[in-house]
């Protein structure tokens, strides 16, 4: 899996939430800009926040990598 392909998941996830985008920077204490960004894919967040991402997200970081499909 290439990094195009995580971070489709991750803005996937993140846009099937139906969270704002300024709740989810709040929530994993970033700004809004950071997590736009995430949506853009100009960076992709650091292991920690991923962390935190995935677990507000509900989402499994291994399907987010590409590991496993759910």
């Amino acid at each position: 899996m290439e990094l195009k392909d995580i971070q489709l998941r991750l803005r996937e996830s993140i846009s099937r939430s139906g969270m704002a985008q300024k709740d989810i920077a709040k929530a994993i204490g970033v700004s809004a800009q950071t997590v736009s960004k995430y949506m853009k894919r100009d960076i992709f967040p650091a292991l920690d926040t991923f962390a935190k991402l995935c677990a507000l997200l509900d989402v499994r970081s291994d399907y987010v990598l590409g590991i496993s499909e759910y």
